[in-house]
């Protein structure tokens, strides 16, 4: 029997399966992303690696912001967009220092706690309720890290603290960005990001400035190219389908991970990563899970708007 290619167009796919699928191509992004700064910042400061990839990732990001037009300018919350950007760079440094000194797929296993680190920040900065089952479900998380930091049994070393301290302003970040979008688009929070953290990041980088070669060049502009678009597929796989359905795909960053970290500096990820991870991500599941339930029975006890 004949097979065509028309039986694979994205057309054909239901929401749920392109959304899987745009997470995929995120996971596979952020790790290779993730592998360019480990090996950039062999050779450069993290402070300058940060600038340039903000730099290029702005370059990159021209097109996609281009569609909105002037209308991304209007916001009245100018100095919360400054506030995030600086968050959001000391994450980024935080988080090419982490990987500049901690074997990629650790690294990758423990992100894996910024939606722990979210759901406890949106308590406590927007005084959403979490229930019993969730607080369990983010403890059991938390608990994942510990099982791939195993206190006691290893050193606990600097640079997995200051991964986990970068997954932690992540998180604070996302807390101020479901701020920002109670009055601004989307289209505005990404344009202020982008545009406000390349002249930010510049000033740390001056401080240890070294002109990059061509080849430093080039990873470089690799970097803010593939970040920019895996974050365009992160945010087209939440647009697509439910937390719930694509949040269980955000563990394939681990073996893309440990695939380019075996690959490129020879590291293997131990048994104890990979169930901390597993934990980490099964527990952020649930918690999506348990979201998505009280925002449905949420609407539905909602009193229907009278007929105008």
């Amino acid at each position: 029997m004949s097979v065509t290619f028309t039986s694979f167009r994205p057309a054909a796919l239901s929401s749920p399966v392109k959304a899987a699928l745009w997470m995929v191509a995120a996971c596979a992004g952020f790790a290779a992303m993730n592998a360019i700064v480990r090996h950039v910042s062999q050779t450069l400061n993290p402070l300058e690696v940060t600038f340039f990839r903000c730099l290029f990732g702005m370059v990159a990001m021209l097109p996609f912001i281009a569609r909105g037009g002037l209308t991304v300018l209007r916001t009245n919350q100018i100095w919360l967009h400054v506030a995030r950007a600086v968050l959001a760079l000391v994450a980024m440094i935080l988080w090419f220092y982490g990987l500049s000194l901690t074997p990629l797929g650790r690294a990758t296993a423990l992100s894996f706690t910024t939606p722990l680190f979210a759901s406890v920040f949106a308590v406590l900065f927007l005084g959403e309720v979490m229930r019993m089952r969730r607080w369990t479900a983010t403890l059991i998380g938390f608990a994942g890290a510990m099982i791939i930091l195993r206190p006691g049994v290893e050193a606990m070393t600097a640079a997995s603290l200051i991964v986990l301290a970068a997954a932690s302003l992540m998180a604070c970040g996302q807390i101020l960005v479901k701020y920002l979008l109670r009055n601004d688009s989307s289209n505005t929070v990404v344009f202020y990001l982008v545009f406000l953290l390349t002249p930010v990041s510049l000033i740390p980088a001056l401080f240890v400035w070294e002109t990059p070669s061509w080849e430093q060049l080039f990873w470089l502009i690799l970097l803010g190219i593939i970040a920019t678009l895996a974050h365009q597929c992160f945010a087209r796989a939440f647009a697509g389908a439910d937390a719930t359905a694509v949040l269980p795909f955000d563990f394939i960053r681990l073996p893309f991970a440990a695939a380019l970290g075996y690959i490129a500096f020879g590291e293997i990820p131990d048994l104890w990563t990979w169930i901390g991870a597993a934990v980490i991500v099964g527990s952020s599941v649930y918690i999506a899970r348990r979201e998505s339930v009280m925002r449905r029975r949420a609407a539905s006890a909602a009193p229907p708007e009278p007929a105008s």
